[in-house]
């Protein structure tokens, strides 16, 4: 599965992982110590819907575009949806939200490997002097990046899963991290090939020690994925997520699901694999 950015932007995977996103930094911003956002794999920044690679998949139809009921309140979902809908028939990805939720004392560094996604992630970021854009191997510089000098902040793993082993290299980054900035936030993105697969990736989050882990999953419809031509079903990890996201979390779900389902609500599912509610 090649998952790169710029063919799923705006998808029922992107709304959740940027509602995610949006309310762990509303979180972090509570506090007026500063942090940094480290993203280790950032993709363009954002994404014109009417563009080919989007148009091509028209993903953005089962996600942001039937969103368009909902009015934005003040929580983290109507933070998200105000974001979601800044520029008209463009979709920002998650190093746009991110910048644009810092504050000045804060600090966002978006890392992109593929030389034309990055020059476009540069020009993006170029408004705010406290956002960086750097043409690198994600997983080395994030190993090289933690712990941020502010000691606070989240890392967000989103890679494309393009190679067969992306899991094992996606937890083992994740675990090389952890070890160096145990008291971070780290949001790590994953598309639900098999329960199996999943299950398995959840396991090697645990054995790198992380005693707050929260999982959570979305799912179109029950088809395996197998059977489907398009993504599905996706989840995220949340390590050392903040008091009360897990809540947030559900109660933001529960308005979309009914939203982003096919025949069906979506179906959502936030479990304590470590900590708070095991």
């Amino acid at each position: 599965m090649n998952y790169r950015h710029a063919y799923h932007a705006g998808n029922f995977a992107d709304v959740v992982k940027h509602l995610a996103l949006s309310a762990i930094l509303l979180h972090l911003k509570k506090k007026d110590k500063p942090f940094a956002v480290i993203d280790s794999h950032a993709g363009c920044g954002h994404y014109d819907l009417s563009a080919s690679e989007a148009a091509r998949t028209g993903e953005a139809e089962d996600g942001i575009k039937k969103l368009s009921p909902i009015a934005p309140g003040d929580d983290a979902l109507g933070t998200y949806l105000r974001l979601a809908r800044d520029v008209t028939g463009h979709y920002p990805g998650s190093p746009l939200i991110a910048a644009k939720l810092l504050r000045n004392q804060d600090r966002l560094i978006a890392i992109e490997k593929h030389p034309e996604d990055f020059a476009v992630l540069r020009d993006v970021l170029s408004p705010w002097r406290n956002a960086s854009a750097e043409c690198a191997d994600g997983y080395v510089r994030l190993n090289a990046l933690v712990p941020p000098f502010e000691r606070r902040g989240l890392v967000l793993i989103d890679p494309p899963y393009e190679a067969e082993d992306e899991f094992q290299t996606a937890a083992r980054g994740f675990a090389q991290a952890y070890r160096k900035f145990a008291t971070g936030i780290y949001l790590i993105w994953f598309p639900v090939k098999s329960d199996a697969a999943a299950a398995a990736f959840a396991g090697e989050i645990l054995a790198s020690g992380a005693s707050k882990v929260l999982r959570i999953d979305i799912a179109l419809d029950d088809a395996p994925q197998s059977a489907r031509e398009k993504l599905n079903r996706a989840g995220l990890i949340v390590v050392n997520p903040p008091y009360g996201f897990d809540t947030q979390m559900r109660g933001a779900l529960a308005k979309i699901a009914p939203l982003l389902g096919r025949a069906h609500p979506a179906q959502t599912d936030v479990t304590w694999l470590a900590g708070e509610g095991r």
